[in-house]
């Protein structure tokens, strides 16, 4: 009876959960969760779909292009291997989302593998029907870390 009573309250929460997050907000954070495995399979045709031309990636080596972003990715210079996401906030005010997921990244640099906990800031705009990321930073936090919703 305890275990089932456990489990219906798990059900509940996962269920209001989903239902508080607005159809908006569900749709974003599903692009934020597509965009780091097309940039795990280095899939550059879906990353520039999505990101937008005069875009901003900053991460703690530089700041730079989309151009510079989606050169980097193909080549595999950075190999964003795997975000493993702890955590997400959205906020949507009008036609801009801003996305923060808190993350273990997995990254292949210079040849070593590495794995570096970020929170990693995403802000997207809604143009005539898609959204295109504006902006993207890495911000290097420890494992404590919470984002505040």
């Amino acid at each position: 009876m305890k275990k089932n009573v456990i489990t219906l309250l798990i059900m509940l929460m996962t269920v209001s959960w989903s239902f508080a997050q607005s159809s908006t907000e569900q749709e974003i954070v599903k692009l934020s969760m597509d965009k780091w495995q097309w940039m795990a399979d280095k899939d550059v045709a879906k990353l520039e779909s999505l990101f937008h031309p005069d875009a901003k990636f900053v991460h703690m080596s530089g700041t730079w292009t989309t151009a510079r972003e989606l050169e980097i990715i193909e080549t595999g210079s950075i190999w964003y291997k795997n975000a493993d996401v702890k955590d997400t906030a959205v906020t949507i005010v009008g036609n801009t989302a801003i996305v923060w997921n808190r993350i273990t990244l997995t990254a292949e640099v210079r040849g070593n593998d590495v794995a570096t906990e970020f929170t990693v800031t995403e802000v997207y705009q809604k143009g005539n029907s898609d959204w295109k990321m504006l902006a993207l930073t890495f911000s290097s936090v420890r494992d404590t870390h919470e984002i505040q919703k």
